[in-house]
């Protein structure tokens, strides 16, 4: 799948030969399979986040505890049981020295990628040798926006500038669905484009799974079926290691008939069925500089090359994909052109196919083991799920490089470049 192109394969190994001591390598990266978080029926439901994310941490890690300088990791609602700095909470729990720090951060929908650059950054400036980047996020238990100011979900017209508690703001603040109505009326995205672009995500995402692309990248979860009220059934434990959202066969025909929820005149492109699943998970992964690899006898084979944040319009708040897009390939030295892979988050399958058309990224590099429509978006975790997804689809595939980009409520978004490096 990689081009070969002349000019491609000059970009990319002038890209690699430069190797500095400080160069980061994922040394490992782990994820929960991902919950249902709609009600108290999903497999993780009942698992603490600082549970959850112990258990990732504990497997991500391994015998290196000792050596992690670092644990960042985010959560876009830190409070109730997602509050108290559960980073320091989860590595302690799992049983690191109390030595290693751990700090929550939240860049809403970009925290566990914004985790991950946060740990690379300082890795690359000679500050650490090896960190965690990870996220959590069980929003089944912890409801979005219960942190926030209520009034800010209250406005679903981009043409009405609303009074805050804080005052005038030189913005209106409206939901992220009406941002993604925004960006298919202006990229030219229809309703149909969107729902086949979300059976396809199911499609994918089940053929992943069955061909075993993600088995070294989950940790599976201890877990009890669930009875009607969502209590733990005894004696049903079992091993929850694929993601709970996938939908196979899809009914394209029903998909089609689900009513669009953010245009008052019934008419738009967005529905439950083209957008993201609110989800239970957690992710992580351990980085760690090329010196500190050698030393240890690693073998790791994935490099990061850039990466990047940038804001945007915070109206037309989902296509800060396009720019984080480009800025971060120009970090890397690269063109769209080189990258084997693409993984972008599928908050709504109309930022997928907006960034799309303006990129003229080729549709088979784009989520090819699917995306959050299918497998979920547990808010905190996706960012560095969505990187282990990407080693996982590269690994499996035989490719080189991969970009992994996610948009951000307000007008944000993340974006990083990866490669297949040695040491």
């Amino acid at each position: 799948m990689f081009s070969t192109s002349r000019s491609s394969f000059r970009r990319f190994y002038t890209t690699l030969k430069t190797k500095k001591p400080t160069d980061t390598f994922v040394l490992s990266a782990k994820r929960t399979a991902t919950g249902a978080g709609r009600n108290s029926l999903g497999a993780l439901h009942n698992m603490h986040p600082v549970n959850l994310l112990a258990t990732v941490l504990k497997d991500v890690a391994r015998e290196h505890k000792d050596q992690v300088e670092d644990v960042i990791g985010g959560c876009v609602t830190p409070i109730g049981d997602q509050g108290a700095n559960i980073p320091r909470l989860a590595l302690l729990k799992a049983g690191f020295p109390e030595t290693v720090p751990g700090v929550q951060i939240n860049r809403m929908c970009g925290s566990g990628q914004q985790a991950v650059q946060f740990a690379s950054q300082g890795i690359e400036s000679g500050d650490m040798d090896m960190a965690i980047g990870c996220g959590v996020e069980i929003m089944s238990r912890v409801k979005i926006g219960a942190d926030a100011n209520p009034e800010i979900f209250k406005n679903m017209d981009p043409n009405v500038k609303m009074e805050y508690s804080f005052g005038e703001f030189p913005f209106p603040l409206i939901h992220q669905g009406v941002s993604a109505e925004l960006l298919a009326e202006k990229y030219g995205v229809t309703k149909e484009e969107c729902d086949e672009f979300a059976a396809s995500s199911h499609e994918k995402a089940d053929r992943a799974f069955n061909a075993g692309i993600h088995e070294k990248y989950i940790t599976p979860v201890r877990v009890s079926k669930k009875d009607e009220n969502g209590a733990d059934i005894p004696n049903s434990e079992y091993d929850f290691v694929r993601d709970e959202g996938i939908r196979v066969p899809v009914n394209r025909e029903k998909l089609g008939t689900l009513k669009t929820v953010f245009r008052k005149d019934g008419k738009g492109v967005v529905t439950a069925g083209n957008a993201s699943q609110i989800s239970d998970g957690a992710a992580a992964v351990l980085l760690g500089s090329r010196q500190k690899a050698q030393q240890l006898g690693l073998k790791p084979q994935f490099r990061i090359l850039a990466r990047t944040v940038v804001g945007s319009d915070p109206v037309h708040m989902l296509d800060g994909v396009i720019p984080a897009t480009q800025k971060a390939l120009n970090k890397a030295g690269l063109k769209v052109d080189d990258i084997d892979a693409f993984e972008i988050n599928e908050a709504f399958a109309s930022v997928v196919l907006s960034w799309q058309k303006v990129l003229n990224v080729p549709m088979d590099k784009i989520n090819i083991a699917g995306g959050a429509i299918a497998t979920g978006h547990p808010l905190g975790a996706t960012g560095a799920k969505l990187l282990g997804r990407l080693m996982a689809v590269m690994e499996h595939n035989d490719l080189n490089t991969g970009l992994v980009t996610l948009c951000i409520g307000h007008g944000q978004a993340v974006a990083m470049v990866v490669a297949r490096d040695e040491l």
